[in-house]
């Protein structure tokens, strides 16, 4: 499968593990995350978003294609994962999602902000 357009840089392998890994801890708190393109959106735009997560199966790719601009202009980390599937189990939802983000940290603060710092190096953030 090659890769949509709005995705512009190289994660390592074993990145989207680690981030799914933090996700599932702060999810377990349902607050703690905003789901959905059109929360998460709102969610970067009043700079409220400590990571976003973009899934790279959305069709049509146009839905988040947005995403990964509005991050960088906000210097908020995002991170690719490679399917709404694996999102959704992440979030703790029963259905998948194309995006999501971390709201608050929560007990995880520590591990979110090493993942954070690596995001944003690979995106030039």
């Amino acid at each position: 499968m090659s890769k949509p357009f709005y995705v512009n840089y190289e994660q390592p392998e074993g990145l989207e593990n680690d981030a799914l890994g933090i996700l599932e801890t702060v999810s377990n708190d349902p607050t703690n995350i905003r789901k959905g393109t059109n929360e998460t959106t709102k969610s970067i735009e009043r700079g409220e978003a400590k990571l976003v997560f973009i899934a790279l199966d959305v069709d049509p790719p146009e839905i988040v294609a947005h995403l990964p601009l509005l991050c960088k202009d906000k210097k908020i980390p995002y991170i690719y994962v490679s399917t709404k599937e694996n999102l959704g189990k992440a979030c703790n939802l029963g259905v998948k999602t194309a995006s999501c983000a971390i709201y608050r940290e929560g007990e995880a603060k520590a591990k979110i902000d090493n993942l954070a710092a690596r995001v944003k190096e690979l995106a030039g953030i």
